[in-house]
């Protein structure tokens, strides 16, 4: 074997080796500490499964707060009807799994690319445990993936992939921070546009997540949840009940943070139409559009009233896309994501019950977990600010000199 081979074939053990021993776990032939994450498979998923297969969406359940276009993910072990429900359900995931890894090996075998974002994937998604095969959110970042493969090459497949994933669930919709107006916009747009319609017109209740989504409290794993983890210890007498599909806090102050929650993510609304205002019209290389997404998802994350494990999965999926380019800018917030998902797996479900209880053990995971994701948060987008900042031409027509910085970082990313 040439020592060019070997990278790449420790890269391959490595991932299946991780992968068999997930699917273990998700099939419960080895036990994973903690609550059993698969639950909502077996029980949630199928619940809805027989209601979707009954030509209706689950709207009279306050759980389901998700795009029409996540019906697919959830009807979607039917395609297999030799295995259960629960079984098909891992099988595919896997499936998306491996699509990932594809397209980031793919893309890491370009020239002038890397492979440290197909490790960044192999290694971060596997510290996730079974949760990366029991939830549908690693289907949503193939589609996600595939649309940041496509990228400024294709802006309308971008489009259009990031229109159909943000109907599976809303945050894709942040990949076209950085991405070209007209046809990726309009393909998305056209996309999400067409399938909402369909969805209205063929299956009732397609819409009523929206409802649910908006009465949605703090969630003890979001960032704005650890002042109640630190209030508990201090007397505070709120409590945490189960609602909406997940445990949140209820009590004083508590309407206040949800605003607070809300304030911050229309800040970082506001900050990245700023970061677009000031780039004039400037395109972005493959490298920038990615860095931008992977920002942009950042902040809405560290910012949301919800921070369940699975949206590790994004962040994790993103951060992969990024550093498939040997000069990315998000080393160090990746590096910080990565570091955030393996104390992620501690807190859910090793810990869970430490979280819930606010003990000194879960308030100390808590504050570890989510300093991480917002430091890598602050990180990123002060790189992605820098990075595109603009290059003053100097005297002379045309200005070749900053013409020819753009031109390199798109040839270098292309």
């Amino acid at each position: 074997m040439t020592d060019a081979g070997r990278p790449l074939t420790g890269l391959l053990t490595t991932w299946g080796t991780t992968r068999l021993v997930l699917l273990l776990f998700a099939f419960h032939v080895l036990e994973f500490p903690g609550p059993d994450v698969t639950s909502d498979v077996w029980a949630t998923y199928r619940d809805w499964y027989e209601v979707l297969r009954g030509g209706a969406f689950p709207a009279a359940d306050v759980t389901w707060q998700y795009p029409p276009a996540a019906a697919l993910a959830i009807l979607s072990p039917g395609l297999l009807p030799f295995l259960d429900y629960a079984s098909a359900f891992f099988v595919l995931a896997f499936l998306a799994d491996l699509v990932v890894f594809m397209l980031l090996l793919h893309t890491g075998l370009r020239p002038g690319r890397s492979l440290r974002g197909a490790w960044l994937w192999t290694a971060g998604a596997a510290l996730l445990g079974p949760t990366l095969y029991s939830r549908y959110d690693v289907m949503v970042t193939a589609v996600a993936v595939g649309a940041l493969a496509a990228g400024v090459r294709r802006p309308a497949v971008m489009g259009a992939l990031t229109g159909f994933a943000a109907l599976l669930k809303a945050w894709p919709v942040l990949l076209l921070a950085g991405a070209e107006r007209r046809r990726a916009w309009g393909a998305a747009a056209a996309t999400a546009l067409t399938l909402s319609a369909l969805s209205a017109l063929a299956v009732p209740g397609a819409f009523a997540f929206l409802s649910f989504q908006r009465d949605r409290g703090t969630e003890v794993e979001s960032v704005g949840a650890l002042v109640f983890h630190v209030a508990r210890r201090f007397g505070w007498q709120g409590e945490v009940l189960f609602r909406y599909g997940c445990l949140e806090f209820t009590g004083p102050y508590v309407g206040v943070v949800n605003d607070a929650a809300l304030g911050l993510t229309a800040l970082a609304s506001g900050w990245l139409l700023l970061w677009r205002r000031r780039l004039a019209g400037r395109p972005l290389g493959p490298r920038s559009l990615a860095e931008a997404a992977f920002t942009a998802v950042l902040l809405f994350t560290v910012t949301s009233r919800v921070l369940s494990p699975q949206y590790l999965v994004w962040l994790i999926g993103l951060a992969a896309v990024c550093l498939c380019f040997r000069d990315s800018r998000m080393t160090l917030p990746a590096a910080l994501v990565l570091a955030a998902a393996a104390v992620t797996v501690l807190e859910f479900p090793v810990l869970f019950e430490d979280v819930v209880a606010s003990t000194l053990l879960g308030v100390c995971l808590m504050v570890l977990r989510n300093g991480l994701l917002v430091a890598a948060a602050l990180t990123a987008a002060v790189r992605l600010w820098r990075s595109t900042a603009p290059t003053p031409l100097p005297a002379g027509p045309g200005g070749p000199s900053g013409q020819a910085a753009r031109a390199g970082e798109r040839n270098a990313s292309s």
